[in-house]
């Protein structure tokens, strides 16, 4: 025979699996024809009254339903013992359409279009971040005498180009040195690193170089201390407008925070390590503009090395096993794409 507790705890599972597809507030009449709770109506009423004093659930209107609270919801997603991976197919499906990409940005572009279908919610990934990145190559090209274009490629597959207006003409050879010193200097070095570097090459240039080299590193500087993970892709917005209903007076505030970013961003800063999910819900939330929703994040990388932080924002009435199982996928291939790289 289950303990009291632990048939009030299926009472509140059933409550709300209902309410998550259904929308509506759900009764004591539709939990036991819909349910197999193998007990009578009298006793699933009489839990009902118990989860709702003690904050699980509440009466929105004078309805005889219930729905959960965010203290309801918690409680439903602390005792997920279980979540149903995607199957194979779907995991395929992810797999291919990922492995399409053909840089960091539609690497990027593609895991959000791709959760925002799976979740039917909005979807949000961050750049990776620089303090993790190392770099690759370094590649001068001349655009014309005068003017040199500088490509900085990272090891997670970021690249970003700059043009550097000399203010004299070089020769092939000096854009040969260039190349040369720069990569000696740089390659392989961390960003933070490499921007120390960087600011000492003028000094220690020959002197035919150096008024060159004062251009170049002065442009490459910006690109080493720039932060990309400030920046987010985001993707889905329109699933919340689908919604409205969950979001009583307050949708308007919560795409007003989505498109800050910096609320986002702090919602993702607590998503440290690559595969551990970090669900944050209604009230937890500390930006008050986002009190309405539930973010589900994970950090995404490969062995303990955190690249940025994904995730996905959408009503407190959230498919929440569904969701996680969606997030927790596409991390992973994220992850494994951009460390293959």
């Amino acid at each position: 025979m289950a303990s009291a507790d632990e048939r009030r705890f299926e009472v509140l599972r059933a409550i709300v699996a209902d309410y998550v597809s259904n929308q509506e507030p759900v009764g004591s009449k539709a939990l036991v024809d819909r349910h197999n709770l193998g007990v009578s109506s009298a006793t699933v009423r009489n839990d009902m009254a118990a989860l709702e004093e003690d904050g699980y659930i509440t009466q929105p209107h004078t309805s005889a339903g219930r729905i959960p609270t965010d203290k309801g919801y918690r409680l439903f997603v602390d005792r997920l013992s279980e979540i149903k991976p995607l199957s194979p197919a779907e995991r395929r499906a992810i797999r291919q359409f990922l492995e399409g990409a053909i840089d960091l940005d539609d690497v990027l572009r593609r895991s959000v279009r791709l959760l925002a279908q799976l979740t039917r919610q909005v979807a949000v990934i961050q750049y990776p971040t620089l303090t993790n990145s190392t770099v690759r190559h370094v590649e001068v090209v001349p655009l014309t005498p005068a003017r040199l274009m500088l490509v900085l490629i990272t090891d997670t597959g970021r690249v970003d180009q700059r043009t550097v207006d000399l203010g004299d003409v070089v020769t092939d050879d000096a854009v040969a040195r260039l190349r040369d010193v720069l990569n000696g200097t740089l390659a392989g070095h961390r960003l933070a690193e490499a921007a120390a570097k960087v600011s000492e090459l003028p000094e220690s240039s020959p002197s035919e170089l150096r008024d060159v080299m004062t251009r170049v590193c002065t442009v490459l500087v910006e690109s080493l201390v720039e932060h990309p993970e400030e920046r987010l892709v985001l993707g889905g917005t329109a699933n919340l407008t689908r919604n409205v209903a969950d979001f009583p007076g307050s949708l308007r505030q919560v795409l007003e925070a989505l498109e800050e970013q910096v609320v986002v961003l702090k919602l993702l800063a607590a998503a440290r390590n690559p595969g551990a999910i970090t669900v944050s819900i209604g009230e937890e939330n500390e930006d008050e503009q986002m009190r309405s929703t539930s973010i589900v994040s994970i950090g995404y990388g490969s062995d303990q090395l955190l690249l940025g932080g994904m995730g996905v924002v959408g009503p407190t009435r959230m498919d929440y096993p569904g969701t996680i199982a969606a997030v927790r996928a596409v991390a992973n291939y994220v992850g494994q794409i951009l460390s293959g790289k």
